[in-house]
């Protein structure tokens, strides 16, 4: 639909009989011809031009962006090939602003993320590894009861292997005079095996008549 100019008395008169009977200016909703009259006319109609002046502050009420977004991003030139107001500020709102932050900001909470998790593994790769253990009460018995049975104890204590501790002793009667010798040790499971324990104390055979696990318990 063609108006003339519309600054003009005839062209304005022209629009405002045609908005009479349409609610815009081409279609029924907002469009580019729309964006293009308004921003042609630049200043709201006088009052005496009652369908202009609706239609120009209906346009009016939309924002700079959704005025953009009419019928695509490109708008109307005037004449001369220079841009509108609407246009410039079209282009203006192409400019990603808010969405280069958004990336900068993804990047760097990305970054803090892998820092925090590089020292959470160095820390734990510090953290020295559980080491289990168990208490182990051992029963040794002697030959008879003419077996010097501190001397047993002493060289029950003389076995030394890495991750062994010994611990308290006492004697036990067993019966016919004859006592046998209860010891606790602390091993280091990963490092001490209990059948090499007793193997070594039975090889002390002069005292040793046999050993037997009294107690197993995990620490």
């Amino acid at each position: 639909m063609a108006f003339g100019d519309v600054k003009t008395a005839n062209g304005l008169k022209e629009l405002d009989k045609f908005l009479a009977d349409n609610s815009y200016v081409s279609g029924y909703t907002p469009s580019k011809a729309d964006l293009s009259v308004f921003e042609a006319l630049g200043k709201a109609p006088a009052a005496s031009n009652v369908h202009a002046l609706r239609w120009y502050n209906h346009i009016a009420s939309f924002s700079t962006k959704e005025r953009s977004e009419w019928g695509g991003q490109a708008l109307p030139q005037l004449a001369g090939g220079k841009p509108t107001a609407a246009a410039a500020a079209a282009d203006d709102d192409d400019v990603d602003l808010f969405g280069s932050e958004d990336e900068e900001e993804s990047a760097e909470a990305a970054k803090l993320k892998e820092e925090r998790l590089a020292a959470y593994n160095a820390k734990k790769s510090k953290k020295p590894a559980l080491i289990a253990k168990s208490s182990i009460l051992l029963d040794v018995k002697p030959w008879d009861d003419e077996t010097d049975m501190a001397e047993m104890e002493k060289s029950v204590r003389s076995v030394v292997m890495d991750g062994l501790l010994w611990g308290a002793a006492k004697l036990v009667p067993v019966g016919y005079g004859i006592k046998k010798l209860q010891i606790c040790c602390v091993i280091e499971d990963d490092k001490v095996s209990v059948d090499e324990l007793t193997e070594k104390i039975q090889e002390f055979e002069d005292f040793v008549q046999s050993v037997d696990i009294a107690a197993f318990n995990k620490i």
